[in-house]
């Protein structure tokens, strides 16, 4: 049996997270706070790495395996897999012994978990540490083997394990084609003699785009049978847009204390509502740890920068209030909806887009399916709850007033009546609807971006009003997905942010502010503070 060299281990396993090992070099081993995954055992080895993202976890397991073939002579080449969390190498069945050999040497230098894939069980085998003789059981005769080394950050607050591990196929030689021994995304067979071309790396997974900067996702060798564009395949990109504002810049509340214009309901003019808890820090730490597929992130403010955002990372752009409102009589404005109506005014935004608000995350991995289909079409999520019936009267909050502007508007040019506000997620929204929602309505339009503090007569563009024009005119449909509103001035609010840390298991959750007094703040702060850290503790390439 082929001999891995030493130098060889070590760059293949120790090598993934030489940037947080010791002085030789070498992954520290430690403990995770956390529950071990299902399969694993006190004793399991975790590998500490600064920076850690999915997206880190999968690419160094990959190069790991891939290194470990490498190191023996082993050819190999990436296979579209099924799951978007791991990866798939292919290796010809012949080549059984070495890639045996090599697994088995790197994983006794460097502890890890493994687990025997049956394609045909009923369950999937759970993973066992390599320590474990049971782990190697049924290791000879395995069509497919699962190998990972689970990662944890500095503050163990993330544990990734198995599911971010790379599988090794044997393909079983059949005439002159390769037959695999599972179904993949793309076919069951390759020629046998076929050439090595290189496959984009959203290929691979549909966490990745070809937005996503090459040193996290690399191209990866394959074999031309997977370059097919699928059906299901999202090959637009997808940008993120966040409105944002520091209500405790002196500059910005002068401005705000100099507006004219009538504020007619309380909430409008909240304090909270312009309270900055550093959510959008965390917020865009959420996309680049769950969301990495998107291209350009755009902050729009009111000529403010957080003072920890670097602007020199490509990837992040500030917008300002003064590029995107086509009449600038309507600045300054401290109307939410108002800035809402121009941000299909910025130059160079995507047509496919999620608007944010500062208060909305991504809570674990979704690909750019959750929000748009393969052809375009958006995806709206409706609330559970009813727009009140009747017209706009003077005891009704902004957010009702501004849905019954909006269900009059389309009532009248669709002859549909909508029912439902929509839940707090991250709006999926066409740049091309919003533009003809202008032109088909252009007074409503004018008079709310006008409209220096929420007025009676505003429509909410992006929470409703444009993703139901875009439903009207063929391009959203209703979706669903797991979620979390919370509302911070709550008594349980510890309990309820601890079963979202403890869970993990939301796509998306918002934490909304609407409502707190200044008494409550700084008590949530402490809870918010010690949340935010703990769910995104790796920071995103735009801050300091």
């Amino acid at each position: 049996m082929t001999t891995v060299s030493e130098p060889a281990v070590q760059r293949a396993v120790g090598g993934v997270g030489r940037a947080q090992g010791g002085a030789d070099g070498v992954p520290r081993q430690t403990r995770a706070r956390q529950p071990h995954p299902a399969g694993s055992t006190e004793r399991d080895d975790v590998y500490v790495e600064p920076g850690l993202t999915p997206l880190a976890a999968r690419e160094a397991n990959r190069s790991a395996v891939t290194a470990l073939l490498d190191s023996v002579g082993v050819p190999h080449f990436a296979v579209r897999g099924t799951s978007d969390h791991g990866t798939v190498v292919a290796v010809a069945e012949e080549h059984r012994e070495r890639v045996l050999g090599a697994v088995f040497q790197g994983l006794s230098r460097y502890p890890g978990h493994l687990s025997v894939i049956d394609p045909d069980a009923p369950r999937p085998a759970r993973p066992v540490s390599s320590r474990d003789s049971k782990a190697w059981r049924d290791v000879v005769a395995a069509r497919i083997l699962q190998i990972s080394w689970y990662r944890t950050d500095p503050g163990r607050h993330l544990l990734l394990g198995h599911e971010y591990g790379c599988a090794i196929e044997f393909w079983s030689p059949h005439g002159t084609h390769l037959l695999a021994p599972r179904a993949n995304r793309a076919c069951w067979a390759v020629a046998a003699a076929g050439p090595h071309v290189l496959g984009a790396a959203r290929l691979f997974s549909r966490f990745v785009s070809d937005w996503t900067p090459q040193h996290l996702a690399p191209a990866l060798p394959t074999r031309p049978e997977f370059l097919v564009k699928c059906a299901d395949d999202i090959v637009f990109p997808v940008d993120a847009v966040y409105t944002w504002v520091d209500g405790n810049d002196p500059a910005w509340q002068q401005r705000k204390a100099q507006a004219k214009g009538e504020v007619y309901h309380a909430e409008s003019a909240s304090d909270a509502r312009f309270i900055s808890r550093d959510e959008l820090r965390y917020s865009v730490r959420s996309l680049h740890l769950f969301a990495p597929w998107i291209r350009t992130v755009y902050l729009v403010t009111d000529d403010q920068v957080p003072a920890w955002l670097r602007e020199d990372v490509p990837g992040l752009r500030i917008a300002t209030h003064r590029e995107i409102f086509r009449n600038p009589a309507d600045l300054p404005t401290f109307n939410s909806h108002s800035i809402e109506s121009q941000l299909h005014h910025i130059e160079g935004l995507a047509e496919h887009f999620l608007y944010f608000n500062d208060d909305m995350f991504i809570g674990r991995p979704v690909a750019p399916h959750a929000f748009f289909t393969p052809t375009g079409t958006a995806r709206y999520f409706p609330s559970r709850n009813r727009i009140p019936q009747g017209p706009v009267v003077e005891t009704d909050t902004p957010v009702d007033a501004a849905c019954k502007n909006n269900r009059a508007l389309l009532s009248e040019r669709f002859g549909r009546v909508i029912t439902q506000p929509m839940e707090h997620i991250p709006y999926a929204l066409r740049r091309s609807a919003m533009e003809e929602a202008e032109r088909d309505f252009p007074e409503a339009w004018a008079r709310t971006a006008a409209s220096r503090f929420r007025a009676m007569t505003d429509l909410s563009p992006t929470s409703s009003f444009a993703l139901y024009y875009a439903a009207l005119t063929g391009r959203a449909q209703p979706g669903s997905m797991p979620f979390t509103y919370l509302q911070l001035a709550v008594p349980d609010l510890a309990e309820r942010l601890q079963k979202l840390l403890d869970g993990r298991d939301q796509d998306s959750f918002c934490l909304n502010d609407a409502f707190s007094t200044p008494e409550d703040i700084e008590a949530q702060q402490e809870l918010l503070d010690g949340f935010l850290h703990s769910y995104f503790p790796t920071p995103s390439p735009h801050e300091r």
